[in-house]
């Protein structure tokens, strides 16, 4: 289902201010220690999200993340469904300080589409 285009162009602009990496990367950020946040609404992250991932909705995670992360120096992968809000909260999150933050493009789906879903 396509987004609608004022959507598109907000998400378009964050991810001109951000860093997107692939799922390759995100998984490896992790393992060496970066947070990795799945910013969906609570029952898609209930249905299935990715192994060690944090659940910190999109609708929150401004409110939230400093007890996650003080140190605004904290590598943070955030991912979404598909890679737009996402990229949103990427944004927001620099906004905000953070300064090693990065959204993995192409979101849940992408990592699924990799056969990565278990």
């Amino acid at each position: 289902m396509p987004h609608p285009p004022r959507f598109e162009k907000l998400a378009a602009e964050a991810k001109s201010r951000i860093r997107e990496v692939s799922v390759a990367e995100a998984i490896q950020r992790q393992q060496t220690g970066a947070l990795l946040i799945d910013v969906r609404e609570a029952e898609e992250f209930a249905q299935q999200h990715l192994p060690g991932a944090i659940h910190l909705s999109r609708g929150v995670i401004e409110l939230k993340i400093e007890a996650q992360a003080p140190d605004t120096a904290t590598p943070i992968v955030c991912y979404c469904g598909g890679g737009y809000r996402s990229a949103l909260v990427a944004d927001n999150l620099q906004r905000m300080g953070y300064t090693n933050v990065a959204s993995m493009a192409g979101g849940f789906k992408a990592w699924k589409n990799q056969g990565s879903a278990s």
